[in-house]
């Protein structure tokens, strides 16, 4: 891991783990390339198409966690 940045676990259609620089996220939900990625934010794992992931619609249900002014 030599590139700088957020570094996320994910878990290819393969069924094998890597971590991967957070900016490629999105490209590789699109590509159907993962199944899931470890949401350190929450704790737990997010399986794509079965949990809520930003940007993809549906509604949010977790913790509001934009500063109110």
């Amino acid at each position: 891991m030599s590139q700088q940045g957020l570094y996320l676990r994910v878990k290819y259609t393969d069924n094998s783990y890597d971590y991967i620089v957070g900016t490629v996220l999105g490209e590789l939900i699109r590509e159907h390339k993962i199944k899931r990625f470890y949401r350190y934010s929450e704790g737990r794992w997010v399986t794509v198409g079965v949990d809520p992931i930003r940007g993809r619609g549906g509604l949010y249900t977790g913790p509001n966690r934009r500063k109110m002014t």
